[in-house]
């Protein structure tokens, strides 16, 4: 996707401008407070840019899922205060972007002052893409700027109608880096080229893997969709959590991919989550009829770590169990282990978001691989090779 970047406006021409950003403050709140400011730090380098250059910043973003009504809850007023606190300047806040108040507050504002908009799903028209709300919403500002990646795929007012009716409109710098590193690693990897696809099932999964199958050397397959490959080969898999609707499509997966596919040899079983204290380690075609898998086992650890190491890309999407509940977390901390080394050594690493960020977080690793994706349904739709709405209609370059 090569679209037109921020960094290729030419400053002085955005003197006194008006910059309409979509960022993505969906952040975790608790007691009123932001809980993560993660999200908040990643949108500073396109808003410190702007600020530099004379524009006047005027901030969109959406927060939880309100359903088209205003929710005192799910406010975006909490973010004001941690972004005051990075920026070392005061913000504004618009309480209705809809009155022609807000857009003469817009025109008032100083060079390099930053506005931040309430929740843009407390207005229906956001979800429904609804071209009048994308007109109230434009009318904020004087080009546009998408550095919200977490939010590409949807087809909002703030993600693409907006991107339709300001001029120019163009990619942030964290947008800009996801489509580098995940558009590096689909079509111009250093090899091997090593995916590894976890997860619950496999039907979540399965447009990655068709969209990766032609692309990689190795696909290592972790999680409970595991299960459904190992009841594709005739193993016992107990109580395991499986797709029998799903078991014709993992043999023909395994019959196409070839050596490509590889599965755990072994795995981490107990009779219930509730049961880890129980938890064994068994061959993959060993699975007791009583028991169920939760995590890979040490052993396949081990061979996806020997796997990692030999690789100069590794793309990793979906944890390898039950993560959140140890000891079935094992794996998935050694694959994020493996990872880190693996980037150490100088492989390109690229993590999806979602668990799989979650699990590197966990494990402390965040800034040991190369590249972490903002946002998990995003960058599994890119990987799918589908089009993402909110890039689309971007200018291009």
């Amino acid at each position: 996707m090569n679209k037109r970047r921020l960094d290729a406006l030419p400053a002085t021409a955005l003197d006194g401008q008006r910059a309409l950003v979509r960022v993505d403050f969906n952040v975790p709140l608790r007691d009123g407070r932001v809980a993560d400011d993660t999200r908040i730090r990643a949108a500073l380098p396109t808003i410190a840019w702007l600020r530099k250059c004379g524009c006047r910043v005027v901030l969109l973003s959406h927060l939880g899922r309100p359903g088209g009504h205003p929710e005192p809850a799910l406010s975006l007023r909490p973010v004001v205060a941690v972004l005051e606190r990075l920026l070392g300047a005061p913000v504004r806040f618009i309480a209705d972007p809809s009155t022609d108040g807000a857009v003469r507050e817009t025109r008032r504002m100083t060079r390099g002052e930053v506005a931040l908009v309430e929740n843009t799903r407390f207005w229906p028209g956001e979800t429904a893409n609804e071209p009048e709300w994308a007109r109230t919403l434009a009318a904020l500002g004087d080009f546009y700027v998408n550095d919200a990646f977490g939010t590409a795929h949807r087809a909002h007012a703030s993600t693409e109608g907006v991107a339709h009716l300001l001029s120019p409109a163009v990619a942030g710098f964290l947008l800009a880096r996801e489509l580098d590193y995940l558009g590096r690693a689909l079509d111009d990897p250093a090899r091997p080229f090593v995916a590894i696809i976890g997860g619950a099932k496999i039907s979540g999964k399965i447009d990655v893997m068709e969209s990766l199958l032609p692309r990689v050397d190795r696909i290592l397959i972790g999680g409970a969709m595991a299960c459904t490959f190992f009841l594709a080969k005739g193993y016992e898999v107990g109580g395991s959590l499986v797709e029998p609707d799903k078991v014709e499509l993992a043999r023909d997966l395994l019959h196409r991919g070839g050596e490509k596919i590889v599965l755990p040899v072994g795995a981490r079983v107990a009779p219930s989550i509730d049961a880890a204290d129980r938890s064994t380690e068994v061959p993959a075609d060993a699975i007791p009829a009583d028991q169920a898998v939760f995590d890979i086992d040490d052993r396949s650890a081990g061979v996806f770590a020997g796997r990692i190491a030999t690789a100069r890309t590794v793309l990793w999407n979906g944890p390898m169990g039950v993560f959140e509940t140890p000891p079935f977390d094992r794996g998935t901390l050694a694959v994020a282990r493996a990872l880190a080394d693996a980037t150490a050594a100088g492989a390109t690493t690229v993590v999806g978001g979602g668990d799989s960020a979650a699990a590197l977080a966990a494990a402390g690793l965040t800034e040991a691989v190369t590249h972490v994706s903002t946002g998990g349904g995003a960058s599994l739709e890119f990987l799918e090779g589908k089009p993402l709405p909110g890039v689309t209609a971007l200018d291009d370059a």
